[in-house]
């Protein structure tokens, strides 16, 4: 019994104790749990990526380039032949029509061949006459059987040298004749002179330019455009031209001709285009060429290579959801490449927020926040 007494002393005051100190911690555990699952549920913020809306190239603004004006065909004006130029009749800016003349060489030493060509003709046409007499002469006697078969060969022999002799003869004096009429030179087609190579009393070879002939009829606008323009033109693309000197008044112009390769000093494409109902624009005049940027039927889009991903072996971008600014891989269609851009032919559409920077740290359904880019002309094209 006594054992007993001591044991329920001891325990009464420790369970006392044991409660109070259960009541006051627990409602701080509680505390504790709480504020720690709340910090778990907190989302991480959006991410930022520069994204900006897709434009058709059909809506693209009008690409304006500097030109001039110039003539379709300019060619050359030179003498077939070499000599000493001894007249001009016409000067720089000059109107001339086909088959004027317009400049003579002297004609002494040519006149002396063609003297001579024509004097071999002549002695080679007197000596054919006479083989064609004695043949007609052996033959008569052949059937007579006046003269022996070897005879009647000679004499055949001899008239096929003098036919085949007066036919060179003929040539020769033919050619004497071309190279008198080559010292005088004429204008082969109607239009302006635009430069003058060669004075009076200079020496000059066949085939050396003395004149720069411009044709009269149609003209060209001709302009250099840098190589990141080129992917958006074409052979038969139309254009508009409007002069300095002409205010208020703009040409249809259609693209006639894109060159092949680029210039080796100025690295930049030659361009012409032929220029409708401006026939009284002076050659050389300044023009401003505007063309629509558009290379095709079908709506493309431009973006910063920058832009382009890949979904497995297929070309992608990352297209911003506008219900709520989540992440979708899109595939796409390339047409094209340049040396910054590419040019999409399918898989977006006009106004959906493209990303263009950073496509390779972003991920399928992350929520990010679109802005643009704080240097928009490094993604000029």
């Amino acid at each position: 019994m006594f054992r007993t007494s001591a044991r329920a002393v001891a325990r009464r005051p420790f369970s006392a104790g044991l409660r109070r100190a259960v009541l006051i911690a627990t409602p701080l555990c509680l505390a504790m749990l709480a504020g720690c699952g709340g910090k778990d549920e907190t989302a991480a913020p959006p991410r930022t990526v520069v994204a900006m809306p897709a434009q058709s190239d059909h809506s693209a603004p009008r690409l304006s380039v500097p030109g001039r004006i110039d003539a379709r065909y300019t060619t050359p004006l030179s003498f077939r032949v070499s000599g000493k130029i001894i007249e001009r009749k016409v000067r720089l800016g000059d109107m001339v029509t086909a088959g004027q003349t317009v400049a003579r060489l002297d004609p002494s030493e040519t006149a002396k061949n063609a003297a001579r060509a024509k004097s071999q003709l002549t002695a080679a046409q007197h000596q054919l006459d006479y083989a064609r007499q004695q043949l007609t002469r052996d033959r008569a006697q052949a059937r007579e059987q006046l003269i022996a078969a070897s005879q009647l060969e000679q004499s055949q022999n001899t008239y096929a040298a003098a036919l085949a002799q007066r036919d060179s003869a003929a040539q020769q004096a033919a050619l004497a004749a071309d190279q008198l009429n080559y010292t005088t030179l004429v204008a082969d087609h109607a239009g302006v002179i635009t430069a003058e190579q060669a004075d009076t009393g200079q020496n000059v070879s066949a085939g050396q330019a003395v004149y720069s002939l411009a044709w009269s009829g149609d003209i060209d606008a001709v302009a250099d455009i840098p190589e990141s323009l080129l992917a958006r033109l074409k052979v038969g693309q139309q254009a508009i031209v409007t002069l300095p000197a002409a205010p208020g008044e703009a040409f249809d112009a259609t693209v006639r001709e894109l060159a092949p390769a680029a210039d080796p000093q100025r690295r930049t494409f030659h361009i012409k285009l032929t220029v409708q109902g401006a026939e009284h624009a002076r050659l050389g005049m300044t023009a401003n060429i505007a063309f629509d940027t558009m290379s095709g039927p079908d709506t493309t889009f431009t973006l910063p290579a920058t832009a382009l991903f890949h979904d497995g072996p297929a070309p992608a971008v990352w297209v911003v959801k506008p219900s709520d600014n989540v992440l979708e891989l899109r595939r796409v269609e390339i047409a094209r490449y340049t040396d910054r851009h590419v040019v999409l032919s399918a898989g977006i559409k006009a106004g959906e927020r493209v990303v263009w920077q950073g496509v390779h740290t972003v991920s399928a359904g992350q929520k990010v926040k679109p802005v643009a880019p704080l240097h928009p002309e490094d993604f000029a094209s």
